[in-house]
């Protein structure tokens, strides 16, 4: 037997200690799959046996690598250079038939292995990238056939569909103004096509590779998907803010903030809301699982939270990059579900759930004048310059109470912009005869 042939049939454990891991460590890796997955540390044991044991008979998972409109970065973030992981010890567990960027095999040899694997099915499809959609789809083409028709063949038959990052998951980059591509994510293209192959998006740019492990991971073990959240991501990677994980909530919490790049207290680790972090609106475990094998992440770098977590999967309109640009300065508007609110009236309901925590942090420390200076916000409406700061908390308020009678009266938020239509006809048909009286009036003073 020769050496690629034993390097092949070898057993998860022997590659493992082969590249100088233990089983405590494996151990310690599989417990931090557990945890991502929601389940307990405990069910590590029962991870790592079952992932061994999946070795062991051969029955690897399939799975096709595909890219739309993309730079590579996700695939980029999971390949990264130098020795083996666990995670990456782990991925050769699924059998990769297809990927554009790290398949040895290349041209139409390697379209007739996907066309092959779909043709199979039982297969999982991770799709990177946007979907470009203009010129009836010209915009991209792999091997003669259009970008979009190898999509829609791929995903028909697929188990399920990763999107990963946000490209894939809203149109991210691609999708950023003026969009002339069309691009979109991929549940929203699969949705109009009539295709109802379940949608994993795994959002951020790039999206962290240890996070589609433990979808992969789940899914091959339980024949199930994680439970997902309304926007269709993993329930239990997303559930929490950045900033609810940031290592330096604590000057947030004491009003201690960094106003000035290259400052004392950057160098103290300052938090850097001022400067434009969008960790409080950005749902994300980043401070937890970080990146390039956990060394760091954005925030601990030095740099402010862009958003790049925050997803509109049905609206393109709204992806991460035109939603939080400018990056470096704080935005004077905060968008929380169809509104748009001032930073001193944030204690808000959003879509029935209650956001005061933040808010009560951001609206005491306001009044105590603990987040004055900082970066230049973005230039005023007019509306706020007309009425000022006191009615633009005002109307804060207001907006929130129309989100309490809502919930009270069992109202789905999407009927917001039909009350906010009806009112504004009925606000137009008084000031109309209001002005009507008030020239009559004139009229008879003249006569």
């Amino acid at each position: 037997m020769g050496i690629d042939q034993r390097v092949r049939d070898a057993t998860l454990a022997e590659r493992l200690v082969a590249h100088g891991f233990s089983r405590r460590e494996f151990l310690a890796y599989c417990g931090g799959l557990a945890v991502m997955l929601g389940f307990s540390s405990t069910a590590a044991p029962k991870i790592a046996e079952a992932l061994e044991a999946r070795g062991k008979t051969g029955r690897l998972l399939p799975v096709i690598w595909m890219e739309g409109g993309s730079c590579s970065g996700c695939t980029e973030a999971l390949a990264q250079a130098g020795s083996p992981d666990i995670g990456e010890l782990v991925l050769e567990s699924i059998s990769l038939n297809y990927s554009e960027t790290l398949s040895a095999a290349a041209g139409r040899s390697l379209e007739q292995v996907r066309r092959e694997t779909i043709e199979a099915g039982g297969y999982l499809l991770i799709y990177e990238g946007a979907v470009p959609t203009a010129f009836d789809g010209n915009v991209l083409a792999v091997g003669g056939v259009k970008g979009i028709d190898s999509l829609m063949a791929a995903a028909e038959r697929a188990d399920a569909v990763v999107a990963l990052g946000s490209c894939a998951c809203d149109g991210g980059w691609m999708a950023a103004r003026p969009n002339d591509a069309h691009a979109m994510g991929v549940q929203r293209y699969l949705l109009e096509q009539g295709i109802e192959t379940p949608v994993v998006n795994i959002p951020c740019c790039p999206a962290n590779p240890e996070w589609l492990i433990a979808v992969i991971v789940e899914y091959a073990l339980t024949g199930r998907l994680p439970r997902l959240d309304t926007k269709s991501r993993p329930a239990a990677l997303f559930g929490q803010t950045v900033h609810d994980n940031c290592p330096r909530r604590g000057h947030f919490e004491n009003g201690e903030f960094v106003y000035r790049f290259g400052s004392a207290e950057e160098e103290k680790g300052y938090c850097l809301y001022p400067l434009g972090c969008r960790g409080p609106q950005t749902f994300s475990t980043c401070p937890v699982t970080r990146w390039n094998r956990s060394v760091s992440w954005c925030v601990e770098a030095g740099a402010p939270c862009i958003g790049c977590g925050v997803i509109n999967p049905m609206d393109p309109k709204r992806n991460w990059v035109d939603e939080s640009a400018p990056f470096r300065k704080r935005h004077r508007d905060l968008t929380l579900g169809d509104f748009q609110f001032q930073p001193p009236a944030a204690a808000l309901a959003c879509t029935g759930l209650i956001c005061a925590a933040l808010s009560v942090h951001a609206v005491g420390m306001k009044l105590a004048g603990r987040v004055d200076g900082g970066a230049d916000f973005e230039a005023e409406r007019r509306w706020d310059v007309k009425h000022g700061t006191e009615a633009a908390h005002e109307a804060g308020e207001r907006a929130a109470r129309l989100y309490d009678e809502l919930d009270a009266r069992g109202l789905e938020p999407k009927n917001i912009d039909r009350m906010k239509k009806k009112r504004a006809e009925r606000r137009a048909a008084r000031e109309a005869a209001q002005a009507h009286v008030e020239e009559s009036s004139k009229k008879e003073g003249d006569e």
